[in-house]
């Protein structure tokens, strides 16, 4: 079981890369715990797929989600569902990946709703990826070896068809408020293909992954302090109670609640939006 405590994020020192990444659509950030305390924290839905390098000595990173536990470095997919982190975690390398890359970067045709441990996807690369991550000097030197890791697993395998590279990115742009039929013209596609080739490749629909983008969207702004009620009309939802039966949805929370989530909390810091 995952011992019960929020974590203090004072308390935690904060590593962003100081110039961009040289691969699109991935993203990094650090995390050190200057004082080793027991966290829990609950993880909210988010457009992209996670993954946690555990660096800590001793027990480390611990995971939880559908009664099943585990412990070590972590890859959350798309619509994880309850998934909660935490244990006695020292220091985490956090990478965000859209889901087009991740399938390449993990062998996965369909990460969707599922939580898998990175030594089941990587083998004996993932152990070789945190030794070598443990070992660096600085987070820039991790993030530098991070950036290796990757681009040599992208270069190894095919990423997604162009053409659904290009909807998710456009849907991303566009913060989920998309039309399908429109997508499929631009890249030259009947709506039926785009549909299910798009499922078949990132594991979940146009539609779904168009309601987690605009879902995310609004989740980080009633983190930041808004309204529900103005959320819900720059998000495009079409009044407050249809936004909180998105993020109940979503998260099992009501609006109130996830807008002092500490997932999104680190995130306004961490990641900017």
């Amino acid at each position: 079981m995952l011992p019960t405590g929020d974590p203090d994020w004072a308390s935690v020192d904060i590593a962003v890369p100081r110039l961009p990444l040289r691969l699109p659509g991935i993203s990094m950030a650090g995390f050190r715990q200057r004082a080793p305390a027991p966290v829990n924290i609950a993880m909210v839905a988010h457009p992209s797929v996670t993954l946690l390098i555990d660096l800590s000595d001793g027990e480390g990173l611990a995971y939880e989600t559908d009664g099943r536990h585990g412990h070590g470095s972590v890859v959350a997919g798309l619509l994880p569902g309850g998934l909660r982190t935490g244990g006695q975690v020292g220091e985490c390398l956090q990478i965000r990946l859209e889901p087009a890359l991740a399938t390449a970067v993990f062998g996965a045709p369909d990460l969707t709703g599922t939580v898998a441990s990175l030594r089941d996807l990587w083998g004996h690369g993932a152990e070789q990826a945190e030794n070598a991550l443990r070992a660096a000097a600085s987070w820039d030197e991790r993030f530098t070896l991070a950036t290796d890791f990757l681009a040599r697993r992208l270069g190894a395998r095919p990423e997604v068809d162009p053409e659904i590279a290009h909807t998710w990115r456009r849907t991303l742009t566009h913060r989920g408020r998309v039309q399908i039929n429109a997508l499929a013209d631009e890249v030259g596609w009947s709506r039926k293909r785009l549909l299910a080739r798009f499922r078949a490749q990132l594991g979940i629909t146009p539609k779904r992954a168009a309601r987690l983008i605009r879902f995310d969207h609004a989740a980080h702004l009633l983190a930041t302090g808004h309204a529900p009620a103005a959320v819900a009309a720059t998000t495009g939802y079409v009044d407050q109670p249809h936004l909180h039966r998105e993020v109940k949805s979503f998260t099992g929370l009501t609006p109130s609640a996830v807008a002092v989530a500490p997932w999104l909390a680190i995130d306004r810091t961490t990641w900017p939006h």
